[in-house]
């Protein structure tokens, strides 16, 4: 796991990977991510901010992506197994 700077912060282990469709994202997903959402609805109002971006169509060559219930979501669980102490 690499920091905003891209200094290596952690070493973790994936200890779950689910596909399901984008209207299939729970609330324990949501919640267990870390982020601070409370609802699915700010999670994925957040996240298709994100996906909707200029700069993330520009990266994926498609300036009209978009998603929709039925797209994808890859989700993932993992758990650190080292923390790394920034160097100084």
């Amino acid at each position: 796991m690499v920091d905003s700077g891209d200094r290596p912060v952690a070493v973790t282990e994936v200890t779950e990977v689910r596909v399901v469709s984008l209207d299939e994202v729970n609330l324990t997903y949501t919640l267990d991510e870390g982020e601070g959402y409370t609802t699915v609805r700010d999670w994925r109002a957040e996240h298709e901010q994100f996906w909707h971006s200029d700069e993330m169509r520009q990266a994926l060559g498609d300036p009209r992506f978009t998603v929709h219930d039925a797209t994808p979501a890859v989700l993932q669980r993992f758990r650190v197994t080292t923390r790394l102490h920034p160097s100084a």
